[in-house]
């Protein structure tokens, strides 16, 4: 294989949902209705089958609109110290070290998680989420070492214009958080990829996206996404 192959996940890729305070807060007048009847403990994941791997540069096959779902993948394998270093925060201590007796985060990638619109954020459908194609990736993983989690800014572009920013400082669970948590209940595999969550924008939609458009996705200090849509062949 070339060393300048596109990356893709080797192992299973996770998604996180309502990982964002403002979605989080939106959701939480519903969060007490049939069939929950409370809000999520743990966190709710889905998961993002082989067949949604695409790579940056990808044309993704669309019939109508989809959600563009910028977001941060943790992609989990060893773990090398960096002496270098000498942040000792806490949630850099808590990811750099074991979470569940195995799962080590070895850096991370930019991802698009498409999905095609719908009500549920509960249980989303197989066929809204894991169409081909729906998990575009960047070109590169990003050792941990160099990104700062708490600080960093996710931009998306559609067509040169700027649609949404994304800030990491706003999630329910941190990147830390969210791999103890789910550490406690599973256990992540090198090779797989724990995606933080994507962001609404103030009305509680996603920026939508269509055949013939060009996405951006980019943060300070990581390899940046772009990818096209096109039409889904009859």
């Amino acid at each position: 294989m070339s060393l300048h192959a596109p990356w893709l996940p080797r192992g299973t890729a996770y998604g996180t949902l309502l990982n964002f305070r403002r979605e989080w807060d939106l959701w939480a007048p519903r969060m007490s209705e049939a069939p929950y009847k409370a809000a999520p403990r743990a966190p709710v994941l889905y998961v993002k089958t082989a067949n949604c791997f695409a790579p940056a540069g990808a044309a993704v096959p669309v019939t109508g609109e989809v959600e563009l779902g910028a977001t941060l993948g943790l992609v989990i394998g060893d773990f090398e110290p960096n002496t270098a270093v000498t942040d000792s925060s806490q949630a850099r201590a808590a990811i750099n070290s074991e979470t569940d007796g195995r799962a080590r985060v070895a850096g991370c990638v930019l991802l698009d998680d498409l999905s095609l619109p719908h009500a549920s954020y509960y249980r989303p459908a197989i066929r809204y989420r894991n169409r081909d194609g729906f998990l575009v990736c960047a070109p590169a993983v990003t050792p941990l070492r160099e990104v700062d989690l708490k600080a960093l800014r996710i931009e998306a572009r559609v067509n040169g214009a700027l649609v949404q920013t994304v800030e990491l400082s706003s999630l329910v669970r941190d990147a830390a958080a969210l791999l103890a948590d789910v550490g406690a209940f599973m256990t992540l595999q090198p090779g797989d990829v724990l995606l933080l969550g994507s962001d609404c924008l103030p009305d509680g939609t996603r920026p939508r996206v269509r055949a013939g458009d060009r996405v951006e996705i980019s943060a300070l200090g990581l390899a940046p996404l772009m990818h096209t849509l096109v039409q889904e062949a009859a």
